[in-house]
């Protein structure tokens, strides 16, 4: 697999897609991005249908993270929000998660219960219980390219001079990425870059606080990862209900023959082909007839 730190190193952008299981894992995958990130807002929208409000925890990530890295061969970075608890919390998440599979974390900042990073409500613990937060999680990590990007909401409650003082502090303890969350407008984007020496995250939500720019603009202003952790959630929300409506209106999905893989299409991407092969060297169609 290839190192995720080595990633950031390079001089292209690198666009990241979130995903929220293991199917849609694969098909990032298969159309060729390099790495993805779980996301904690489509976790708490796939499992339980609720808002991502502090409804998952440690088991829900770990589980759900341990899925996703099996089903592909490109890191994956996790949203392990604010590591559920205290320092000893955040250590032992990091050993959980590496053992799962995955390459890096976000952290962030938030006081618990955590919401979405661009919902109204949010708190921020003190910078001296995150710094310890943050040291513990570089401390636990055992693989030397597991990568820690630290988030801070301050933005929201402090204002942006504080938020990009905490993305430096963050660096000094020794994240390996820095991520100002919900900065509301293109200037403050590039102070961000400007301000801050480290790579940075730009988060492209559809609808969010922050407004969206290509990958290229943004890599311009100083961002390295371009985060677009929702969109695959909020594509096949509007696919299903798009579907389920026709369904329920007409009693066919006719209609949406043309926009929706066949069944052979699925097979392919969930890889029949190999589990076959594999029944057939074990002998299992002979002992099943």
């Amino acid at each position: 697999m290839k190192s995720f730190k080595k990633m950031l190193k390079a001089k292209k952008p690198l666009v990241i897609p979130g995903v929220y299981d293991a199917l849609g894992a694969k098909i990032a995958q298969r159309v060729g991005f390099e790495a993805m990130f779980q996301t904690g807002y489509g976790t708490s929208a796939t499992l339980f249908g609720m808002p991502d409000y502090g409804f998952i925890g440690a088991t829900e990530t770990v589980d759900n993270a341990r899925r996703i890295c099996k089903a592909v061969t490109v890191p994956v970075i996790v949203d392990s929000d604010t590591g559920y608890g205290n320092a000893l919390s955040v250590w032992k998440l990091v050993k959980e998660l590496e053992a799962a599979g995955a390459s890096g974390i976000f952290l962030e900042d938030q006081r618990w219960p955590k919401r979405c990073g661009h919902m109204q409500g949010k708190e921020v613990i003190t910078q001296e219980e995150y710094t310890e937060k943050l040291s513990a999680a570089i401390d636990a990590k055992e693989n030397k390219d597991f990568a820690i990007v630290a988030r801070t909401d301050a933005r929201a409650t402090e204002g942006l001079d504080a938020a990009i003082e905490r993305g430096r502090q963050n660096r000094k303890t020794g994240a390996d990425a820095v991520f100002v969350e919900a900065p509301r407008s293109i200037e403050e984007m590039k102070r961000i870059g400007r301000e801050i020496n480290a790579p940075l995250v730009a988060n492209m939500i559809e609808g969010g606080a922050t407004p969206l720019s290509s990958a290229e603009t943004l890599n311009r202003m100083g961002f390295k990862i371009i985060l677009y952790p929702l969109s695959v959630l909020y594509a096949n929300t509007f696919a299903t209900m798009s579907i389920l409506t026709e369904l329920k209106k007409s009693g066919t999905t006719s209609k949406f023959r043309q926009k929706v893989v066949n069944f052979d299409q699925f097979n392919d991407l969930v890889e029949l082909s190999k589990f076959r092969k594999m029944e057939k060297r074990y002998g299992l169609q002979k002992r099943n007839k």
